[in-house]
């Protein structure tokens, strides 16, 4: 962020103020009249100003430039100083905007704390409006797995209600992004989407960023709940929430209504609720880092938004979209993926799920080949263990295997792969495999391999001796 600019006429003053602030770390710029302030502003938008209310010899006076910079940059916290007699003028300068004024002469340390609380109160409307955009705002859902369309047709049953939903699934899997697709299909489309990043929020600072802040006389700073009056305010990583605020929120959920920090006043808003957690909340309860009743209010229609495992199928359709998108974004190749590639991001292991795979085709797009098609070799450990082009490594234990017990491991492991990259289907899987559909079948039941319904499609697995 940029400097804190100080306009005054006096030059022994604001030097003064200016070697005082450098002293605490922070940087500077100065201005004598109203048109050196105005030019300043126009070269570079400061983080704080500090303002004399008379200026000699210029064209606007210190209310002129409070009026005109609060038009323009009204995030911009202003500081009038004055001086004895002017302090009418000053309070009037608080009613046109102004942060705060100081009297002169002015106390140095009361000064410093005016200005460390002004550019708190800067950072707090610039992270409350970072927080309120959130990341990705796509509510575009790319697939067409099993599992996929088990999903979209929950989210499609809840969209025209005011139900709070709880979103469940792994980090990564794109919970938002349901959340998002929720709200863009709702009544309340045209109203904001508020994200709560309840991880990345400071514990101390949690309760001012949700319910805003009043400062005596000084004005009202929204926080995000009243920022989503009218919409939904989506709870992210609802577990990672301070005990404290929990029992807050609760009673928010239960009155619609709360008090700012500092303010005696209640708020009343209208707001619908999703949530979402990578976490076993039930768990977390039974430890004592989750409210039980906060849980309830939360989890009226439950969500399972499932992980990149379970639905393989979708990855190539995932890998087109971001290619898509990084292209229209950042002017990254417009590329295809080849039969091989497509491959073998279907049988990779996805940990860090929808968002991994995202990373890796941008990766690819900015360190890969700016032409043609996108091939294995391109990929991120694909062509791991160094070995001469045309052979494979072998794992340790596979090559300490007698050849046909390590032959049966390969294929059992190798139609597994290709089974549940193909979400359970035996003939895309056979056609792939270049097999007969009955052959495969009874190679499978050779192999102690038997596929089963979950989460919306068939996953395979090796049945136990026990079974």
């Amino acid at each position: 962020m940029g400097d804190i600019l100080i306009t005054d006429d006096e030059r022994d003053i604001r030097e003064l103020i200016s070697e005082i602030l450098i002293d605490e770390g922070y940087t500077t710029r100065l201005a004598g009249t109203s048109d050196e302030c105005m030019a300043q502003i126009a070269a570079e938008q400061p983080a704080l100003m500090i303002l004399d209310i008379w200026l000699k010899d210029s064209n606007m006076d210190g209310i002129d430039i409070l009026k005109s910079v609060k038009r323009d940059h009204p995030d911009v916290p202003i500081v009038i100083i004055s001086g004895h007699g002017n302090i009418e003028i000053a309070v009037a300068a608080i009613k046109q905007g102004a942060y705060d004024f100081i009297e002169k002469p002015f106390n140095i340390d009361q000064l410093l704390v005016v200005i460390r609380r002004a550019m708190e109160t800067s950072r707090l409307r610039r992270e409350n409006v970072e927080l309120k955009r959130g990341e990705g705002h796509t509510a575009e859902m790319i697939g067409d797995s099993a599992a996929f369309r088990t999903l979209k047709s929950q989210l499609d049953k809840v969209t025209k209600s005011n139900g709070r939903v709880m979103l469940t699934g792994p980090a990564g899997a794109g919970k938002e992004i349901a959340a998002r697709y929720i709200h863009a299909n709702s009544n309340r489309a045209s109203a904001p989407f508020v994200v709560v990043n309840s991880a990345s929020i400071e514990p101390e600072r949690m309760e001012e960023v949700l319910f805003g802040r009043e400062d005596g006389g000084r004005g009202i700073d929204q926080g995000l709940l009243e920022e989503a009056n009218g919409g939904v305010v989506y709870f992210d990583e609802i577990a990672d929430m301070p005990l404290g605020t929990q029992s807050k929120i609760l009673r928010v959920l239960v009155e619609q209504r709360f008090q700012r920090v500092g303010g005696n006043d209640k708020v009343q808003v209208d707001l619908r609720v999703i949530s979402s957690t990578n976490r076993d909340l039930p768990t977390a309860i039974e430890m004592g880092t989750f409210r039980e009743e906060l849980y309830h209010r939360l989890n009226v229609v439950p969500i399972a938004v499932p992980s990149l495992e379970e639905r393989r199928e979708d990855i190539p359709l995932l890998a087109e979209h971001f290619i898509e998108t990084c292209n229209k974004a950042q002017g990254l190749p417009l590329r295809k993926l080849a039969e091989d590639a497509r491959a073998l991001l279907q049988t990779m292991l996805w940990p860090g799920n929808v968002r991994q795979l995202k990373n890796v085709v941008e990766r690819v797009l900015i360190l890969g080949e700016n032409t043609g098609d996108i091939r294995a070799k391109e990929l991120p450990n694909s062509d791991e263990g160094g070995g001469e082009e045309g052979r494979i490594v072998l794992a340790g234990g596979l090559a300490t295997l007698p050849l046909r017990e390590a032959r049966e491991l390969f294929e059992r492991e190798y139609l597994l792969t290709q089974i549940n990259r193909f979400g359970g289907n035996i003939s895309r899987t056979a056609a792939f495999v270049g097999m007969e559909r009955s052959a495969l079948h009874r190679k499978l039941k050779s192999l102690g391999v038997v596929t089963t319904n979950k989460a919306g499609g068939r996953v395979a697995y090796v049945e136990s001796d026990d079974a």
